[in-house]
């Protein structure tokens, strides 16, 4: 088979300028004698050589024809499982409803402005959401929460915008920032309006933007890299207009190797591998409690507003 190769090669070469020549491929002790015969001029051994890169420029080709058909059946594979993805992501999100908690002796309020991981798109029920994980472990609370699904920073203004005050402010989301490629100073702007608005309205804001998207089953490279990129300066932006506003900032960002969605991406992640599980929510609301002492902030902003209320029941009425 290798001699039958050689030959053909030689020959579809030969069509091209390089006249034909007879070797002579009989096996012997020295590599030269296997290849050429006594009688051999110079310029039979410079024919075969030229011969040899002909048939690597055949192997290179056939090799680059393998390769190219595997990316497409790879690519082929990718796209068909992103689009069982997407798929599995409308459904949850049909499913899904920002979860509210309206207790009558509710001593302090929140309200929640965000994206579908601020609806709790994923979760199981909404108690399961970090809303609701909030409202379990704080049953005086009371709860609005205006985040819908698809939304970005520029919506989360919209959200905030009312007479209505509140106690505190959790934004939580940024992830379709992330993904549907917001421009830079955009971003920026409507992460900056968002703060300053949210300041003018709770005296506790704190936001939660979404960990690193890069990380997400959904994405494969070379996209995973660039939502981690994208991702990144998310977070750049958000910690600094926190600053900026007096407001408080969670990271869930952490690079692949750290990022326990990337590590248990099967537990922590729903079935269309972009939103977080139940466990995954509940881990979101574990970096809550930690980063920003939330039930602490939430046990003073209720002990206020009890004091508040046995003051002056009729204005709190």
């Amino acid at each position: 088979m290798q001699t039958g190769l050689a030959l053909a090669s030689y020959r579809i070469f030969g069509r091209h300028g390089v006249r034909n020549f007879n070797v002579d491929v009989k096996k012997s002790a020295h590599p030269l004698q296997s290849r050429l015969s006594p009688n051999s001029s110079a310029s039979a051994l410079a024919e075969e050589s030229v011969t040899e890169q002909a048939e690597m420029k055949i192997s290179r080709l056939q090799i680059a024809k393998t390769l190219s058909a595997l990316a497409v059946l790879g690519l082929l594979a990718a796209t068909a499982h992103a689009v069982w993805r997407i798929r599995q992501s409308a459904e949850l999100a049909r499913q899904s409803e920002p979860f509210q908690a309206l207790p009558d002796d509710a001593t302090a309020s929140l309200l929640i402005a965000g994206d579908s991981t601020a609806v709790g798109t994923g979760a199981s029920s909404g108690w399961q959401s970090v809303a609701g994980l909030i409202a379990r472990d704080h049953p005086h609370l009371k709860i609005i929460n205006r985040a819908r699904d698809g939304a970005r920073f520029s919506d989360f203004a919209r959200q905030i915008e009312g007479k209505e005050r509140f106690d505190a402010i959790l934004i939580l989301g940024g992830g379709n920032d992330v993904i549907r490629l917001t421009g830079h100073e955009s971003l920026a702007l409507d992460i900056a309006r968002t703060a300053q608005r949210a300041r003018s309205h709770a005296r506790l804001v704190i936001f939660m933007p979404s960990g690193n998207v890069g990380n997400a089953p959904f994405f494969f490279p070379p996209l995973s890299w660039l939502m981690s990129r994208r991702s990144r300066e998310l977070h750049r932006l958000v910690r600094q207009a926190a600053a900026d506003n007096g407001a408080l900032y969670v990271s869930l960002y952490k690079d692949e190797a750290d990022d326990p969605f990337a590590q248990l991406p099967d537990d922590l992640n729903a079935r269309d591998g972009l939103h977080p599980s139940d466990a995954g929510y509940r881990l979101w609301y574990q970096e809550l409690n930690m980063q920003a002492a939330l039930a602490r902030r939430l046990a003073a902003l209720r002990w206020h507003g009890a004091l508040k209320s046995a003051v002056n029941p009729a204005r709190t009425a």
